[in-house]
Order: structure tokens, then sequence, then C-alpha cells
């Protein structure tokens, strides 16, 4: 990977990110030294019993944007006037937010005369990780709620050594406590919820385990976890089986496409990469095939404009911008279309 140094100029460039596929709208501000100046987020709360509604999530994000980013240049000790590019999330994402984001970055980018660079969500998720954790050349284990992805860079792209058939990780993990009615008045992310009841989990349930290949399924196992609280089982050993037996599919795909590509190096990213029992199944593998793991740091494992932000910076000392008029977004674009001209 190239030197996070700007060797162009003396003094470093500055690149505000607009982060907006889903339920949080984000605004960083990173260094082309490598430093991030600032990440502040905003997230939409949904009513608990639903998922998130696109619309109403595109319309927090018009009503939060102005605070947002007055917060994050006051952060930064800055003003937008000293900003030297905009970077947008292109995709992949929800249409409604895209779209809301990529208007703010537009106007701004029009307003200050500066380069538009649109950024994939998900190299995004990569990116900041493989800064914040300090990796080179990772095989990236990336779960999120829009992603699950086992993936390693190679001859200008990131490609695709494994990937979910159905839902994502993150998403089967919230779509299960919603069924399962289970709330937080603490966050809207439920997830963490999931894992805190599976460490009082005593016995283990039998539950499917579907790996396909390289490729893994979550759908069997979301309808058969809610079959189980219907069955009236303790939901404490529900959770505990639901989270051994997924992350043990995903252990499973991911030591197989680490002995395929003979990484030294394991990096888990994405907002579900928090999760300590998911955590310890990764570095089990990694250690078994001599290679260093690595996960990102929580306050970077959500969706974030610090992600933005500094993958907006890689992309743009190799040259890559879009004309405003030309800036489309891609609600399904996915990472193995994407040239990385900066590894």
């Amino acid at each position: 990977m190239q030197s996070h140094v700007n060797s162009e100029k003396d003094t470093p460039l500055i690149c505000l990110g607009i982060e907006s596929t889903a339920h949080t709208f984000g605004v960083g501000i990173a260094s082309s030294s490598g430093k991030i100046i600032a990440n502040v987020n905003s997230t939409y709360r949904p009513p608990p019993e639903k998922g998130i509604h696109p619309r109403e999530a595109a319309q927090h994000h018009c009503e939060i944007a102005p605070k947002i980013l007055k917060q994050a240049l006051q952060d930064a000790s800055t003003s937008i006037e000293k900003i030297d590019f905009i970077a947008f999330s292109a995709g992949p994402g929800l249409g409604p937010t895209l779209r809301t984001g990529a208007t703010i970055a537009r106007a701004l980018a029009v307003w200050l005369d500066k380069p538009l660079v649109p950024v994939h969500h998900a190299i995004g998720h990569i990116e900041i990780a493989s800064l914040t954790a300090g990796t080179s050349d990772p095989l990236v284990i990336l779960v999120s709620g829009g992603h699950t992805t086992i993936t390693a860079y190679g001859n200008g792209r990131w490609r695709i050594f494994g990937e979910t058939e159905d839902i994502t990780l993150g998403n089967f993990l919230e779509k299960f406590a919603r069924e399962a009615k289970i709330s937080s008045s603490e966050s809207i992310f439920l997830a963490p919820i999931i894992e805190r009841l599976a460490k009082l989990g005593k016995e283990y349930i039998d539950l499917p385990y579907v790996v396909k290949g390289n490729d893994v399924s979550y759908s069997g196992l979301l309808t058969a976890a809610i079959r189980k609280v219907k069955e009236g089982k303790r939901i404490e050993d529900i959770c505990y089986s639901l989270q051994e037996v997924s992350f043990a599919m995903l252990a499973e795909a991911s030591e197989r496409a680490l002995a395929h590509t003979e990484k030294r190096e394991v990096l888990l990213t994405g907002g579900a990469a928090a999760n300590e029992r998911l955590q310890e199944m990764i570095r089990y593998i990694a250690e078994e095939h001599e290679a260093r793991f690595f996960v990102v740091p929580k306050t970077y494992s959500g969706d974030c404009g610090a992600q933005i932000a500094w993958t907006g910076i890689l992309a743009y000392l190799k040259g890559v911008k879009v004309e405003v008029e030309k800036s489309i977004i891609r609600p399904r674009w996915r990472l193995d279309q994407v040239r990385i001209p900066w590894r």
C-alpha cells in the first residue's frame, strides 16, 4: 500500500467525507498524513419492531446534515474553505439515503469549486480498518448490516473469496432480535444485546449450519432460531447457539480462503466485527495458519464519515474523481467491480 504521506505537497491535503448509505449520516475529515481529524455521525432510529425505512432515514439525514457538518468542522478546528476536496459514499446502499448524501456532497463541491470523489462504502470499511489497525496486505472479513464478504486484494481489485448467498450476518442478527422482541433503550443496534444474552447461555440448541462451497447462508438459520423462540426455548440459549453457528460458518469459509490465499494477515472489519466471540473465532483460525490477526477499532467499526474521508484521500491521490454532472449513485455496486489504483 502506498505511503500515507502526501509526497506532492509539504502541507497535507484535507478531505471531507460524507457517509449516507443507510441508517447513519456521517461527516469525517481526514488528512493525507494519515490522521482522522474529525468523525461525527448521527443514526436514524426506526421503530423497535421495524427495520430501516429508506425514505424516513433519508429525511433524518436531510434534517441532521447541517448540524453534523458544523460539528465536524468545529472538531477539526477548520473552516469549510480549507477543505481540499469532497468525498461521498456512492454505493452500495439505500437509494434515498445515498441520494441525500450525494446531493449534499455535490452542493459543497460546486459551492467551494472543489473536486468530488466517489467512494465505495465497503472499501471505506476496509481502508479505515487498514489504517487504524495497521495492516498492509490482509485477508479481509467484512461483516456488517450490508456486507458479509471474505476478500483479498489482487491485480488491481478486491477479489471475493466468499460471501453471503442471502442476508448478511449483521442483518441476520438484527432481524432475529426484532422477531424475538429484543429491544434496547440505549441504541438502535440490537446485535450487542444478542452478544450479552449469549454470554448467559448454558445449553447449545441444534440449529442449521449452511456453508455452500465458500459461501454462507443465514436465512434458514434465522427461520430456525425464530421457531425456537416460539417453542419457548430460553432466549439466552438461543442467542448463544445462533452466535456459535453463524460465526462458525463464517470462520470455516474464512479459513478456507486463508489457506488458499496464504495471506499473513487477517483483518476483521465492519459493524459486527465488534463482537468478542466472533473476534475469538477468527483470531483462532488466523493463528492456526500463522497469520497475524487484526480487528478494526470499535470507534470505526460501524458506518462513519471517517471511512469515506480517508478512502477519498487514497483515491484522490491516485487521480480518482468525478464531474458533478456524472456523479451517479450505485445502490448495488459490487466490491469486486471497483478498480483500486492505490494498492
